[in-house]
């Protein structure tokens, strides 16, 4: 039975902060934060807690699958979220998507082993990845297009909000020898938004067809992914390198299915005689791909940097609010966005140079801990700076019939950089020598061909944006 959602009647001036929280629209845009921010906190808590939860349980070979897993299955979750809301409504959806979530985390808390873990870690990537498309989705849904700046916003928001959250919840946790309490305390929130803040949402579906999935492309694209993941387990250069090459090739087959098909990931126009797009999605991809260092800089912390896992958890967390502050910065300055758009490979490119030369350092003074946070930032910075003018010229480039299609192909192309990123990252640090009691030695030697490697990525963007602000 398809049901008609109620929106409210759309008055501008009552499109402020006041009337979003106000009695009527507030529980709604409550429940549409915390379902982005829920997943956000996952993302930083994880990254800061994982130096700790390989002390406990072991599998340091398997360090990158808890974030390359994690994402594979967001883009999963994110990929199915349109049809699971056709077909469900946002109430049911929303619940699922929390439940799942919480699902994953309890799985988490209780593991034994690093298998376990990953396993949990699969289930909250499906739920997480779910949960926070849906949020923005529904956005258009439960809410009259007055406040869908504002509700945006707030969305958005959460992620700086997690940038703060996560590390200090898995930092202090950490800190105090109990790493599982920091999923502990996600469970109550999840369980409570997946039931109260559930009802807030409109009931049965939202009316028009169910959206088809493309789970070719999907599964090929993720396949990929697991290829590259399963190769960087073993520490022989053999091995990985197969793994790579088979990758390479279940990407060219993705890459010819989206061409010839009519159910995509990625509009139509990639494919076309304008190349164009083509390098905005290769730009993006290369710099979301150069953030990736970001999964072992919280080990490298503690480790080389003789952080505490608090400290060592923010440290992580720079690169973020380095991109946040970038696209703070320069978001605004549409009038310079092809500018803008060339030069911020260069500033991730030198985040990454000074991170070569100062990430390997064994010393816990401050001036070396500045200068770690100083190359992060600047990585992060360049990202930040050129990612809303990529994601307008994505908008800009594609036909008016795939606007959709456009817009959730950037969080696509997103998540499936992150997690080849992840993949790689745990490639080079098994090949190098990471493993469970490896020294000091080995750290700085893992911390320096990583920080080396992904430094090709943003030099790569350098002539990739050329050609994607033509």
């Amino acid at each position: 039975m398809t049901t008609t959602v109620v929106r409210g009647e759309p008055n501008t001036s009552e499109a402020g902060w006041a009337a979003l929280f106000g009695r009527e629209h507030g529980p709604v845009a409550v429940t549409l934060a915390a379902g982005v921010a829920l997943h956000a906190v996952n993302v930083y808590l994880a990254t800061t807690i994982m130096p700790s939860v390989v002390d406990d349980i072991g599998g340091s070979s398997l360090y990158a699958w808890a974030t390359t897993i994690f994402v594979f299955a967001s883009v999963l979750g994110s990929a199915a979220a349109a049809a699971v809301l056709g077909a469900r409504g946002p109430r049911a959806s929303y619940r699922f998507a929390a439940l799942l979530l919480a699902a994953g985390t309890t799985v988490c808390v209780l593991a034994p082993n690093m298998l376990v873990l990953l396993a949990g870690r699969l289930v909250q990537g499906l739920g997480g990845g779910l949960l926070f498309t849906l949020s923005y989705a529904m956005v258009r849904i439960t809410l009259h297009d007055a406040l869908w700046p504002r509700a945006m916003a707030l969305v958005s928001a959460m992620w700086g909000v997690a940038t703060l959250v996560g590390p200090a919840l898995g930092g202090i946790c950490a800190q105090l020898g109990a790493w599982r309490n920091a999923f502990w305390v996600l469970v109550p929130f999840l369980l409570f938004f997946g039931l109260w803040g559930a009802m807030r949402l409109p009931k049965g579906r939202t009316g028009g067809s169910t959206p088809r999935i493309p789970w070719t492309s999907v599964s090929l694209l993720g396949l990929a992914v697991l290829v590259i993941s399963s190769a960087s387990i073993s520490s022989r250069l053999a091995v990985n390198a197969a793994g790579l090459l088979v990758a390479a090739l279940l990407l060219v087959s993705w890459l010819r299915r989206e061409r010839r098909t009519t159910l995509r990931l990625i509009p139509a126009t990639a494919f076309g005689p304008d190349a164009r797009l083509r390098f905005v999605y290769l730009t993006m991809a290369l710099l979301v791909l150069a953030s990736t260092v970001e999964v072992y800089i919280p080990y490298f912390g503690q480790r080389l940097q003789g952080l505490g896992p608090l400290a060592a958890g923010y440290l992580g967390a720079v690169l973020a609010a380095g991109w946040t502050l970038g696209l703070i910065a320069c978001s605004g300055m549409s009038h310079r966005s092809r500018s803008i758009i060339g030069i911020s490979p260069v500033f991730s490119r030198a985040g990454l140079a000074g991170l070569l030369f100062v990430g390997p350092v064994h010393s816990d003074s401050a001036a070396t801990v500045a200068a770690v946070s100083l190359g992060l930032l600047m990585l992060g910075w360049g990202i930040g700076m050129g990612w809303p003018h990529l994601l307008t010229r994505v908008l800009q480039l594609a036909p008016d019939a795939d606007q959709d299609l456009a817009r959730s192909s950037v969080t696509t192309i997103q998540l499936a950089a992150t997690a080849f990123g992840s993949a790689l990252a745990g490639t080079v640090a098994n090949v190098v020598g990471f493993s469970d009691g490896a020294g000091t030695g080995d750290m700085q030697s893992t911390a320096r061909w990583m920080f080396a490697l992904f430094a090709l990525a943003p030099l790569a963007a350098v002539v990739t944006a050329r050609y994607a602000r033509r």
